[in-house]
């Protein structure tokens, strides 16, 4: 009991130099809004954008709701191409040799550059979002687990082999595990991403979704209500990566164990 306790403590004091400086920085935006040091219509008080996103709150569910489902499938299925790319490159010394490079030429890219041109090849549905998606997410998940299955220790891998392991005996039991830690932590960059690109694609063309909220409030110049979809961006993103944590704790409970 005590030991909880005492881990709890250490928890709350480690986010707490975090939770402070959001704290200031509120506090200083709300200085300078009430002093009128910028003026009102171009960076609102954080009251303002408390009271816009209450106001709003319906249709921000609504529209959340949409990001968050384009997001999650299009994260699932980048989470998917990643570990197949990443395992057919570890298979496969030419496949790597050959798509490597390309894989990382897709991500020099801009998202924005390339979104046009998938609304225009795919329409205003889900199809060029997801696609989009896909394309912001899939490579650190690549990258991720496939320098886990480079990373294995040659020795142990000797061994298992000298036992008469077949290679999917050795991929199951060493180069899975070694790739677990970073492919955690490609998905927290992934999770962070999959919101960000859908927000972009929506920007561009759809009937729904936080991107479209906000090129709608953009244009009437409502900018407390830009900010507080932008909060709500921040903290959908947020949540989602925590979630990401949980996972991992859930999957590797062994790591978390002292």
């Amino acid at each position: 009991m005590y030991l909880r306790l005492r881990k709890k403590f250490q928890n709350i004091t480690n986010k707490l130099p975090a939770i402070i400086a959001v704290l200031v920085l509120l506090l200083i935006w709300q200085i300078c809004s009430f002093y009128e040091l910028v003026p009102s219509f171009m960076l609102p008080a954080p009251t303002k954008v408390v009271m816009a996103f209450v106001d709003d709150r319906a249709l921000l569910w609504e529209n959340s709701m949409i990001t968050l489902k384009e997001a999650v499938i299009g994260l699932c299925a980048g989470i998917s191409v990643g570990v197949l790319a990443a395992m057919l490159m570890d298979r496969f010394k030419l496949i790597r040799k050959a798509f490597y490079p390309i894989v990382v030429i897709t991500q020099t890219v801009p998202t924005v550059a390339i979104a046009p041109l998938l609304v225009l090849w795919f329409g205003y549905e889900m199809t060029p979002k997801i696609i989009l998606i896909i394309l912001a997410t899939f490579f650190p998940i690549t990258v991720g687990v496939l320098d886990g299955f480079q990373s294995v220790d040659r020795d142990s891998v000797r061994l298992l082999k000298s036992m008469g392991a077949t290679k999917r005996q050795i991929f199951w039991h060493i180069k899975l595990p070694e790739a677990a830690n970073p492919f955690f932590s490609g998905l927290r960059i992934s999770v962070a991403y999959s919101i960000v690109a859908a927000v972009v694609s929506e920007w561009l063309g759809g009937f729904g979704g936080l991107g479209v909220y906000m090129t709608r409030v953009r244009k009437a110049y409502s900018f407390d209500k830009m900010f507080a979809v932008i909060f709500l961006i921040s903290a959908i993103s947020l949540m989602l990566i925590w979630a990401t944590d949980k996972l991992q704790k859930i999957v590797m409970p062994y790591q978390y164990k002292k």
